[in-house]
């Protein structure tokens, strides 16, 4: 009687844990985003490519709802200096990006 008992037992053991192996698991429910993690989430994709003072100046009006102010002269100038240098550029092919970046 108490062999039988222990197969019962250990026989309803094994069925449990083959149960909650086989269980599926199920991906927790994705909560809706509020507003501002929206706004976020908008701001950060029209960022793309910026980087540095440029992203955080943009990121700061973007989220405060504010249209996105020109860059200036300087700006322009600083970061088609930094992209020409990144790119390894010299002499009249720098010339030449350096005018095409500033007009567009």
């Amino acid at each position: 009687m108490r062999t039988q008992l222990r197969v019962v037992v250990v026989a309803s053991l094994l069925a449990f844990a083959a149960g909650a192996v086989a269980a599926p698991q199920q991906a927790p429910a994705k909560k809706d985003l509020t507003p501002q993690q929206q706004r976020m989430s908008t701001c950060n994709s029209q960022a793309a490519g910026k980087k540095g003072d440029e992203r955080k100046t943009f990121m700061s009006s973007c989220l405060k709802g504010e249209a996105p102010a020109k860059a200036t002269q300087q700006d322009k100038m600083k970061s088609c200096n930094k992209d020409a240098s990144a790119k390894g550029l010299k002499g009249d092919e720098r010339k030449a990006y350096m005018s095409t970046c500033l007009k567009g």
